[in-house]
C-alpha cells in the first residue's frame, strides 16, 4: 500500500503527540505561596521540586540584605542553579523585614518555613529528615540562629551559613560608631547594658551547645564586611562542643558571591558534595 505524502505528515504529528504525552511535564518553579502570615502581612516562597518520585533531599534558602532589604529572589539566587542540577528540592523564602519589623520577626520567620516545609513534604516531595538550611550575609546570621535554638519541630539536618555574622556583640565593639543596621534591626538608640544583651541574645555563638547538626561555613578572607574571623571563632566554639563545623574559606574574596567564580571556581560543587553527603539517605 503506498502512503502519501500528506498520511505520512499525518502519522509524524500523531506520533509527535503520543511522544509527548509520555514525557514527563517539564519542572516548573512555583512561586509566591503563603507559608504564613503575621499582623496582615503574607510571607511568601518561591519552590523547586525535581522530576521524580522523590521525597528529595530539600535546601530552604535565606537572603540577606542586612535584614532590612532583599528578598526571595535576589541576592541568593547564584545557588538556584546548582541545586537544581544536584537534584535537591529547595524553598527560598521572604521574611518580614526591618525597621518595620523589629528582631526576633526574622528569625520567628525563618523557623514559621522549616515548620511548613515539613507539614507540607508530601506535597512537595520533600523528605522532611533531609532539610538543610543555607542562608547568606543576614540570612547567614538566620540560619545559623535557627539551627543552634532549633526545638523538635524546627530541627533540621545541616546548616550552611554564608558570611555570616555569628557575634553580632563582637561587630558592634569591632566598630568606632554604631552599624547601621543596629538601630532598624533592635531599636537600639544607645548602646547600654540592655543593647548588649539584647546583642547577645541575637548572635548563633552564644547559644552553641552539644548535639547540634552539621556546618558548613563558607566566608571569603578578605570580607571587610563580616570579617572571616566571624567563621573562625564559631568553627572554634562548635568543635569545642563536639560539633562538625566545616569551613570553606574562599581565598581574597569579598562579601558577597559576585567575583567568588574567578577565586575559587569549584566553590559551588564543594558546597552540592558536602550537601549529598550530610542529606544521604539513612537506611
Amino acid at each position: 500500500m503506498r502512503i502519501t505524502a500528506a498520511i505520512a505528515l499525518a502519522l509524524a504529528v500523531s506520533l509527535d503527540s503520543a511522544v509527548a504525552e509520555q514525557k514527563p511535564a517539564r519542572t516548573e518553579m512555583k512561586t509566591d505561596i503563603v507559608f504564613a502570615t503575621c499582623g496582615g502581612t503574607n510571607l511568601t516562597l518561591d519552590a523547586f521540586v525535581p522530576q521524580g518520585e522523590g521525597p528529595f533531599p530539600t535546601c530552604i534558602l535565606v537572603h540577606g540584605g542586612a535584614w532590612m532589604n532583599g528578598s526571595k529572589a535576589s541576592y541568593i539566587t547564584p545557588l538556584f542553579e546548582p541545586l537544581s542540577k544536584a537534584g535537591f528540592a529547595w524553598f527560598t523564602i521572604n521574611y518580614r523585614l526591618a525597621p518595620q519589623h523589629r528582631f526576633p520577626a526574622c528569625i520567628e520567620d525563618v523557623e514559621s518555613a522549616i515548620r511548613w516545609v515539613k507539614a507540607h513534604a508530601k506535597e512537595y516531595k520533600v523528605d522532611p529528615q533531609r532539610i538543610a538550611l543555607i542562608g547568606e550575609s543576614a540570612g547567614g546570621q538566620l540560619v545559623s540562629l535557627a539551627g543552634v535554638r532549633a526545638q523538635a519541630d524546627t530541627r533540621v539536618a545541616a546548616v550552611v551559613p554564608f558570611y555570616a555574622p555569628h557575634d553580632m556583640a563582637l561587630r558592634v565593639q569591632q566598630n568606632p560608631a554604631v552599624p547601621a543596621w543596629v538601630t532598624p534591626l533592635f531599636g537600639i538608640v544607645e548602646i547600654n547594658d540592655a543593647a548588649w544583651q539584647a546583642l547577645r541574645d541575637a548572635s548563633p555563638i552564644n547559644h552553641i551547645r552539644p548535639g547540634l547538626p552539621p556546618y558548613l561555613l563558607i566566608h571569603g578572607t578578605k570580607d571587610h564586611t563580616v570579617p572571616f574571623e566571624q567563621s573562625l571563632l564559631f568553627q572554634e566554639k562548635m568543635k569545642a562542643a563536639g560539633n562538625a563545623c566545616d569551613l570553606i574559606a574562599i581565598p581574597g574574596g569579598a562579601h558577597g558571591m559576585g567575583g567568588w567564580e574567578k577565586l575559587d571556581p569549584g566553590y559551588k560543587d564543594k558546597l552540592v558534595a558536602w550537601l549529598r553527603e550530610k542529606l544521604a539517605a539513612r537506611q
